[in-house]
This record gives C-alpha cells, structure tokens and sequence, in this order.
C-alpha cells in the first residue's frame, strides 16, 4: 500500500508529465473524491497514512483518466455552481463560474413563471427556482441524455420545484408565456472550435458547443421567436461569447426588444446579454 504524500506527489507528476494545468489542484480534488472527504478536510488528515488497495485503485483511475484531460467534474460527477453540487456527465456542459452572472441578474428581476432553452443539467433554471421556490419553470432541451441529467439534478436538489422538462428543439415543443427565458444556447464558432482545451473540445457535448457558422445562429432564432413567449415587460437574458456582445445586441434590438443591454463578467468580459419586451 501506498502513504497519502507519496500518491500524491506521484500523482502530481503524472499530470504535469501529460501537461494538465493546475494539477496540484486536480490532484488535491481527486484525492478528496477518494477518501470521500471534503477539501477543507483533506488538510487535516495525516499525509503517512496509507491508502487502502480499494482506494489506491480508484485514486489511480482517477488520475490516468485526468491525465487523459477528462474533466474533474466529470471524473467526480459533480460541479458546484452558486453553491450547490450538480450531476455532470459527458452529456452536459460543465457549469461555469460565469454563468452565475445571469443567475445573479436574472434574481434581480421579477418573475413567477421561467424558461430555460437549452437546459443541459438544468443548473440555471434549478437554481432559479430554488432561488424562487414560489416560481414555475420548464426546461428544454434537444438531447434526451441531457434532461435525463436534468432531471436527477432536480430529484436531489430540488424535489419540490415546480418545473417540465420538454424534449425538442428550442421553441417547439412550448407553449405559453413566460416573464423570463434564460438560455446558454451553443456559440462557439466553428473555426474556434479546434482552439478549445481538450477538456472541452474532446470531453463535453459538441452539440451544445457550437452551433457551427459564426455561432451566432442559436442567437437569432431564439431572439427573432421569444416575443411571442413572453409576458407583457418579460425579459430574454441569454449567456455569449467574449467577441459577441455587440452582434447580440443588435439582434435583440432588431426583434424589438427594449432596455438591452451587456453585462460583463469578473474578468471584465462580454458575459451576458439581456433585454426587456415591452408591448406596444
């Protein structure tokens, strides 16, 4: 059997032997999995204690699919996102940091009735409405695998939401208005997709990553469309690209909606745009 220090520092060269940025935090990360301990408590453990050949094995695997620039979060099955754990698998994208500033925007707002286009694992639209235990949501999605994740998301998380999930491609299978829709809709443009990291570009769905083109195609239709789903003064907040603000914009304001406007994220880039339709 191995002690923790040495399966740790083992492990950290492997993973920057195959280059994967942050090890030392991966490995940190994974190792906490293992022992089914949190990260703040991994510290308190003592490094000369010896893995079990059980845990050795799973600590190992862990790392070589690592190494291979699997995702943590999928190696662990989950990603935190505004501070609660999410089922992820290769069928969904990985939550992200950023995405929070439509949550924390959108939490701004008033609403009682919510959709969610693209849903994936359903983190925006459940934690919306755990947020907002008071509101009703439906979650869309194009894959059936995705809102199978959804789904297990809202029974552990959420059980008491009341929430659809709708399998189809973005508007169709809707009916009814709604005071917001929310969407993290693909955009990554085609010529980008070959500059991703391996964890994105290899690991996660490429459906919900690029719609192909500019990227902009998923934009147009659910800006050119949402009108007809929204309640008199209800908004559209959708997530972009870093380079998409401004081409965004310009498509809700051509589809008549008012107030538009882009907010940024903690890196001070393009993160979100949103606006307001009112009935005239």
């Amino acid at each position: 059997m191995t002690s923790l220090i040495m399966a740790r520092r083992a492990a950290v060269a492997i993973l920057e032997q195959a280059a994967v940025p942050g090890a030392t935090q991966d490995v940190a990360a994974l190792l906490a999995y293992v022992l089914a301990v949190d990260r703040s408590e991994l510290a308190l453990i003592s490094p000369q204690i010896e893995l079990s050949a059980a845990q050795e094995s799973r600590f190992d695997a862990a790392i070589a699919a690592r190494a291979a620039r699997q995702p943590v979060s999928q190696i662990t099955g989950t990603r935190l996102f505004w501070g609660r754990a999410f089922t992820v698998t290769p069928d969904v994208l990985d939550p992200r940091p950023e995405t929070e500033v439509l949550i924390d925007a959108a939490l701004a707002l008033s609403f009682a009735s919510v959709l969610d286009l693209g849903t994936g694992s359903g983190c925006i639209l459940l934690t919306l409405l755990m947020e907002r235990p008071e509101a009703r949501g439906i979650g869309v999605d194009l894959s059936a695998p995705a809102l199978d994740v959804a789904q297990r998301n809202q029974q552990r998380l959420a059980p008491g939401a009341n929430v659809e999930w709708r399998q189809g491609s973005w508007f169709d299978p809707v009916r009814g208005r709604f005071d917001l829709i929310v969407s993290n809709p693909p955009y990554i443009a085609a010529d980008e997709m070959a500059g991703l990291s391996p964890e994105v570009r290899d690991w996660e769905p490429q459906m919900a990553l690029s719609p192909g083109g500019d990227g902009l195609q998923a934009y147009r239709v659910i800006a050119g469309s949402a009108p007809q789903y929204l309640t008199p003064g209800g908004w559209l907040m959708v997530e972009i690209g870093a380079s998409q603000g401004t081409a965004v914009k310009e498509l809700f304001n051509s589809a008549g909606f008012s107030e538009t406007r882009i907010l940024l994220d903690l890196d001070g880039r393009d993160r979100v745009v949103m606006g307001r339709f009112l009935v005239t």
